[in-house]
């Protein structure tokens, strides 16, 4: 039995976006099921090719999914899905018109991540003790995951050849095995110095490993014992635990770059996102910032010319 067009075309895809696109197994995973599902609900309409689906085969998908009772999150995944596959599909001209173009989202719960405030960051540095090897680790381990917006998985599985110190560089290896380079400021760079120089070769104990941080048995680093460390650093520094963690750390970056008037798609490319979407959620500039952006760029801004 000769395969339908719709099921070849969602396989066509995920083929595409692992060997082309390199996307992480888990993602791929994520978008079969959520497009086999458009594919089951497309096929109950009468749907058998890609060009015939349009808008309201769109939102009527998303409609299903809220009467089975999916929820905002699961629904819009499922639309990002779709949204991606239909791109893929005009781009290979299986498709002719758009058909998610103007279906907008479902609306999510606010839940931004929890911001850490520059100087609650800067409590933390000082809760670190730089006199001795895991607190030259640590210190270093909070300039870099601060300095370089890095996940978790990334920062704890950096290699010793990552780092190019005379570039001032990381060589990040993110999700789908894609690679990118990330600057880092001088305060991470002298952390990292201090640290490789008095700091690491302490941890190994003479042993041998390319891991750039280690655990105090001269292990590499794992992501719960980073965890751990964060919370007593926050103890020590009277910073609520429930708010620091590897990715508010990660959020802070994001946040500070854009209120400091970086650009969006060069805060995207630092954190490793596909889609500039992603980043849009991971990140939020705040009101006062906006204000400013409007009043001093704007030509009707209430401070623009002036001295």
């Amino acid at each position: 039995m000769p395969e339908a067009a719709l099921a070849r075309g969602v396989r066509e895809f995920l083929e595409h976006g692992a060997l082309e696109r390199g996307l992480a197994p888990r993602t791929l995973e994520a978008y079969g099921r959520d497009l086999a599902a458009f594919a089951a609900f497309l096929e109950g309409e009468g749907v058998r090719r890609p060009r015939e689906i349009t808008r309201g085969h769109v939102t009527g998908f998303v409609g299903a999914l809220e009467a089975r009772g999916l929820g905002a999150r699961s629904r819009a995944r499922s639309l990002v899905a779709v949204r991606r596959w239909a791109r893929w599909l005009l781009a290979t001209g299986a498709l002719a018109r758009d058909p998610v173009e103007g279906v907008l989202p479902p609306r999510l719960p606010g839940r931004l991540p929890k911001r850490l405030l520059p100087e609650e960051i800067e409590a933390l540095l000082r809760a670190s003790e730089p006199a001795e090897p895991l607190g030259l680790r640590d210190r270093a381990m909070l300039e870099v995951a601060y300095g370089a917006g890095l996940r978790v998985s990334e920062l704890v599985a950096l290699p010793l050849a990552a780092l190019d110190r005379r570039a001032g560089l990381l060589r990040v290896l993110g999700k789908g095995r894609r690679e990118r380079l990330v600057p880092l400021g001088e305060p991470a760079l002298e952390a990292l110095d201090a640290y490789l120089e008095a700091g690491r070769p302490r941890l190994l104990r003479g042993r041998d490993s390319d891991a750039v941080f280690l655990t105090a048995r001269g292990a590499p680093m794992t992501r719960q014992n980073f965890f751990a460390r964060l919370h007593t650093l926050a103890l020590r520094a009277g910073v609520p635990r429930e708010r620091v963690s590897p990715h508010a750390l990660r959020h802070a970056f994001a946040t500070d770059l854009l209120e400091g008037g970086a650009d969006l798609r060069a805060v995207q490319s630092m954190l490793g996102h596909a889609d500039l979407s992603t980043t849009q959620i991971y990140t939020h500039v705040s009101r006062g910032r906006l204000r400013e952006t409007v009043e001093t760029r704007h030509p009707r801004g209430s401070r623009r010319g002036r001295p």
